[in-house]
Formats: C-alpha cells, structure tokens, sequence
C-alpha cells in the first residue's frame, strides 16, 4: 500500500482453527511474516473488540499499528456486521489520535460502507456535563479507509447512505443521554424542530391545550402528574414518487417514575431513557427524508412525563383514549402503552399502509431476550420483514408470539380493558394491548402492524463494546431505515 501520513494503521486479525491469523492485510510479505510469528508472544487472540497497539511499520507511514480483533474467521465469510464491529471498536478505543486509517479487509462496497458506519458510530462521544475535560481524550477526528474498491461507482452513494444513518443513531444517542432535567416534552419537541431544519420533513407540535381539546386522554392522563406538560409530534415526509405510506410511532417518556406506582430507587436510574422510541423514530424519519427515499411516512412521538403528586393518575383511574376507548389504569407504571395507544390511533386514522411502534416499554422484555436483543410482535408478514432488515442492519431483534389467551387477562369490570393483564409473559401481553389500537385500513382490514420492544438494548448499563457506547445506544434507527429500503426495493 502506498504510505499515508497517519496516526495510526489499523489491520485485522481474526481467531482462526490454530490461533491468531491476520485478514488480508495490505503489508509486505516480510512484515506479514514476522509479525504472524509474534502474534501470540504480544497476547493477540484476535477476540471481538480486542485492540493491540504497537509500533509503526516504516513502509506505512503510520506513527502506530494497530491490530483489531474480528473474532471468529475460520469457516465463516467476513460479515458487514463483523466489519462493522471491527471498524467501530477500532475507533471508540483509539480516541485521543487525529487520523486513523482502516486497512480491513473489504470485497464489495457494502462492506467499505459497512465500516464507514461502523467508524462514525464508534467515534460518537456525548458532550457531558463534567465541569473539567481533563482525562477526557478528544474523538478520532478522521477515518481513511483503504480499499481496491475506491473507484467503484457505487461508493459514494453507498458511503453517503452511511454517514445519513450513522448521523442519525448518533442523534438519537444524544436524545437518550440528556439528562431529564434539560429535555423533558417541550424541549423534546423544540428538539425535533432544530433537527428537522432543512430537511424536507413538516414537524406540528400538539401541546397540552390541543391535545386535551382532540381527547388525547393517554398522553394527557400520563403526564397530568408533572409540571411539565406532554406533547405530541407529528412528523411528515412525503416523496413525489412514494411507493408506500408508512407510519412510525414512538414511546417518548423522558423520564418515568413509575408514577403513584413508583418504581424503587434503583429502577429509576436510567429511566431517562424512556424516550428512547420516540428518539429512534423521530431520527429514522430524518434519516429516510435525508435519503430521499420514494415513500411517505409519518412519525407519532408520544411525549411525557410520568410523575407522582398530587393531580397524577391513581390505580382506578379510567382513562379515555383518542377515539373513545376507555382503559382502567391498575399500574400508573404500565404507562407506556397508554400514550402509545393514543398516538397508534391516530396513525391509523390516516390510513397508512403499515404501522410500526417502538418503544421500550417492558422489563419483561429484558426478561426474555436480554440487555442487547429487541422483541418484536405482530402480523407475521411485518414481523418476518423487520427481522430481516435488522439482520441486514445489524441489530439485533427476535419475533415473539401475540398468544390469544393473554387478552382476557386484560378485561376490565368497569371500562373497555385495563392497562395490566397477564404478569407472566408480559412483553407479550403489552403488546397484546397496543394491538386493540390498530384501525382498519384503506381495505377494511386490520391495518398490518409489528411493535418493537426495545427495553434493554435502547440503553447500555455496561462497558461499551464494538460500535456501541455505554448509555444510549440509538437501537431500532438502521432496523426501520432498512425496513423502508426493503419496502422500497420490494416495489421495483
């Protein structure tokens, strides 16, 4: 390779059947050589994540080399996603250095493109709050990614659509990490304004008084407990060539404590991440509008705050729902699908052809499928394509059933249904909920939906891994781009 005057070379090394084994790098035979013989002397396993730095090669130009674990190689073709991974861990635990060049293997464009995303999501840092940036190094600044497919006509493309959905989760990062003290409704909804700016995308804010005036009774009841009142935001991109109307609704509780049903104090530490949903859908619009993508869609945020005093909703409550359902409240900490029911009615009273929720909105779901995998429910044809996507994507989601008889545990004795049914299985039976909300559509039938849990992997309580950070992790925004794509490639 030609030398290029960088702070550091990154290559990859993989686990092979025997040990360590470096993946195509582009280094002379004699240094590819001497530096396999020593790969296990330096304690190179070639493990997912693990970063070994060591001295430049002078034939690079690189003040440092750096060799970056992809994990397992040995029967298995070189995935995007471990690309990406490698390419992200890379660059999240070489911040502190100006200029990084990627030398990874690549043989196609979407790979290239795959560790451009890859980069931008790993170089992502929130800008705390800390009174004193001493310790704190600064982001790698620029990536250069060494490829034989440089010249290739579909790169730029293909490496402009990462950047838009790279910049996208790395905004919806931002939202999560917030502290609820500075975005709660209004400036959620403020937020999604100064976001939306020259993009073709029209943002209406619903604030307290309209929404109490059109009979938003979920969104209303949840946040009638704080002094900070709800809002909703409705998002609209629509393309002159659309060859679909989708709808995404997202959960956007900026801070949720429990409400009169109040969490325990551990419980509420990271439950400024409530919003998550909201921020995952609100971004994935952008980032569709970004694209220029032949559809329309509509995002639903569902914003409010769950707090306890004196005018909070009590067990008992009755809430009325956008449309006239009614709901028992018999947890103030089920409220999630409260607003949510309000904003799944309202999409479908625009006749969209699918609609998507997401929202982190069970710890039953962390209960089933843990702190990194997404439960998704719903019509199996939507289901079934939202799995594919974020196989293609990336994330990591699992279709879960919606059993029949987890609906009568949710009968009510004095209003339509109650907002708890079912303990066990209760990822299920919240969703089992929110489906009562889904319209009929254009042809009389039940609009196609699927709803996305994403409770654990919207927020990381750990150590960061790959290109995922500790703290908001901007889940369910490449799952739902790619989902359009696919709409979009489907109608071809």
């Amino acid at each position: 390779m030609a030398k290029l005057a960088a702070d550091a070379l990154v290559i990859a090394v993989g686990k092979g059947p025997d040990g360590p084994v470096i993946v195509d790098a582009p280094l002379s035979a004699v240094a590819l050589t001497s530096l396999e013989a020593s790969l296990t002397a330096l304690g190179v396993t070639g493990a997912a994540d693990q970063v070994v730095r060591l001295p430049g090669l002078p034939d690079t130009g690189a003040k440092i080399l750096v060799l970056a674990g992809m994990g397992p190689v040995n029967t298995k073709a070189i995935t995007d996603e471990s690309l990406r991974r490698t390419a992200g861990a890379a660059v999240r635990q070489l911040a502190g250095l100006s200029h990084v060049v990627l030398a990874l293997p690549t043989t196609a464009v979407g790979q290239v493109a795959a560790l451009a995303e890859g980069a931008a999501l790993g170089a992502y840092q929130y800008a705390s709050l800390h009174s004193s940036k001493e310790g704190k190094k600064d982001p790698v600044a620029k990536v250069t990614i060494f490829s034989t497919l440089a010249k290739d006509p579909e790169l730029a493309a293909a490496l402009e659509r990462a950047s838009v959905v790279a910049k996208a989760v790395n905004a919806t990062r931002t939202l999560v990490n917030e502290p609820p003290s500075t975005l709660y409704p209004a400036t959620f909804a403020e937020a999604a304004k100064d976001l939306a700016k020259g993009l073709p995308v029209r943002v209406t804010v619903f604030d307290e008084k309209r929404l109490l005036k059109d009979g938003y009774g979920g969104i209303m009841g949840v946040g009638q407990g704080s002094s900070r009142p709800p809002r909703m935001v409705k998002l609209e991109y629509k393309s002159d060539k659309a060859v679909a109307d989708l709808a995404l609704v997202g959960k956007g509780i900026t801070f949720d404590s429990g409400g009169i049903s109040i969490k325990p104090g551990a419980g509420m530490v990271t439950m400024k991440c409530d919003m998550a949903g909201a921020a995952a859908v609100l971004n994935a619009v952008l980032a569709v509008a970004g694209l220029g993508l032949p559809v329309n869609v509509t995002g639903w945020l569902c914003i409010a705050e769950n707090m306890p005093s004196g005018t909070a909703i009590r067990p008992s409550d009755v809430l009325t729902i956008f449309g006239g359902k009614t709901v028992e409240v018999l947890n103030t900490d089920a409220e999630g699908r409260l607003v949510m029911a309000d904003g799944l009615v309202a999409a479908s009273r625009e006749l969209p052809d699918v609609i998507i929720d997401v929202a982190t909105l069970t710890g039953a779901q962390v209960v089933a499928l843990g702190h990194r995998t997404a439960g998704v429910m719903g019509d199996e044809g939507v289901s079934a394509a939202l799995k594919a996507a974020a196989d293609r994507a990336g994330e990591l989601i699992w279709p879960m059933p919606l059993p029949e008889e987890l609906r009568p545990s949710l009968d009510s004795p004095v209003a339509d249904m109650a907002n708890i049914g079912e303990r066990m299985g209760g990822m299920m039976t919240a969703a089992v909920f929110l489906q009562e909300f889904i319209g009929k559509g254009k042809d009389g039938e039940t609009i196609p939906w699927a709803h996305l849990d994403i409770a654990g992997p919207a927020f990381n309580e750990g150590a960061p891994y790959g290109y995922t950070p500790k703290q908001g992790t901007g889940m369910a925004v490449r799952t739902l781009v790619a989902y359009i794509e696919d709409v979009v490639a489907r109608s071809i």
